[in-house]
């Protein structure tokens, strides 16, 4: 992991870096907040690791519970180089859409989707595996997933499934459900919330009602809002749940 520039502004240090060939950003309190729990943030497909909601997010975790949150941009997104791969699941999802073909819509989604989950849930371990190197967060600071509709989820799904190191995750719908991602949810079984947009046009509610039944989680709470696929309302969550599970009430 190579730290490449650091910013600091409304009590929160921004310091980009990269791991390998990843590009990521690192946000902690400015006061300093040694062992603090580590929350891993996810974009939505086409985004990137600093986008304003994204951001408006780690900035409140950071001042709010003194969290450390951590992003990187998926693969073909962001500050990324796009594959052959990347640019013909693109293109193909692009015509799709402009045809009005909602099952090459859902089979292109899906195998893309696919794709990028298995490339980047190894590149979110080796970034975990970095940063409990570091001495202001160590292997001892308790990890969480801290949501991320659409791409965001559809990654964090698969790697909450085979990383024992996250404790509690937030996740949300907006992207098209595989028989993959329902088994990646079964093996999931620590507390989760799951944020779902009612209105969205492009996923069947009934398939993101059956991931979320999916989920092995004995604590598992499903917020629904009214909201399009790019209109999501972050409301009624339960705003202490990372901090409750992480240890951070009180702080």
């Amino acid at each position: 992991m190579r730290f490449t520039a650091e910013t600091s502004s409304n009590g929160v240090v921004e310091r980009d870096f990269v791991m390998g060939e990843v590009p990521g950003v690192l946000w902690s309190p400015a006061s300093g907040s040694d062992h603090a729990p580590l929350v891993l943030m996810g974009h939505g497909g086409g985004l990137h690791k600093k986008t304003p909601a994204l951001m408006a997010r780690a900035h409140d975790a950071v001042n709010t519970w003194g969290f450390t949150v951590v992003a990187i941009d998926a693969p073909g997104h962001g500050d990324r180089p796009l594959t052959a791969e990347d640019e013909q699941a693109r293109a193909d999802l692009r015509q799709a859409m402009m045809a009005g073909d909602s099952e090459r819509i859902k089979s292109v989604s899906v195998r893309y989707g696919t794709s990028l989950a298995e490339r980047a849930v190894p590149e979110w371990q080796e970034t975990l595996d970095a940063l409990q190197k570091l001495p202001e967060i160590g292997p001892e600071a308790p990890i969480g997933y801290g949501g991320g509709i659409t791409l965001g989820t559809a990654i964090g799904i698969p790697l909450t499934a085979v990383e024992p190191r996250i404790t509690a995750a937030i996740f949300g719908g907006g992207f098209v459900v595989d028989q993959g991602l329902i088994e990646a949810a079964r093996r999931i079984t620590v507390p989760i919330q799951f944020l779902l947009p009612w209105d969205d046009e492009h996923v069947d509610r009934q398939s993101s009602l059956a991931l979320f039944d999916a989920f092995a989680s004995k604590e598992k709470t499903l917020h629904a809002n009214p909201g399009d696929h790019r209109n999501v309302r972050w409301f009624g969550l339960d705003d202490e749940f990372l901090a409750r599970h992480l240890g951070r009430l009180g702080t």
